[in-house]
């Protein structure tokens, strides 16, 4: 089981990474911002971006922390012009 400061630890890292947590019914949330994560003692929220704004939630999923599995990150995007074709 993760902890509420585990999660808090990785939003907070600078310059942040995006991650993926995996649930243990095999969800798997990518977290792509940190100011769409509210973490609780129990639970975290995880907000669910619309199409206009990626900093700003349009639905939001409830996620009790004991049933994270684990973490992972996500690959860097992959940026133009850095050579690959």
């Amino acid at each position: 089981m993760y902890r509420t400061e585990d999660i808090q630890a990785r939003l907070r890292e600078q310059p942040f990474r995006p991650f993926r947590l995996v649930v243990g019914e095999g969800l798997r949330f990518d977290i792509r911002h940190p100011d769409l994560v509210f973490v609780g003692t129990r639970d975290m929220m995880i907000g669910h971006p619309g199409p206009d704004n990626p900093t700003a939630y349009d639905r939001v999923t409830r996620v009790a922390l004991l049933h994270i599995v684990g973490m992972e990150d996500l690959p860097a995007p992959a940026t133009p012009g850095n050579g690959e074709a």
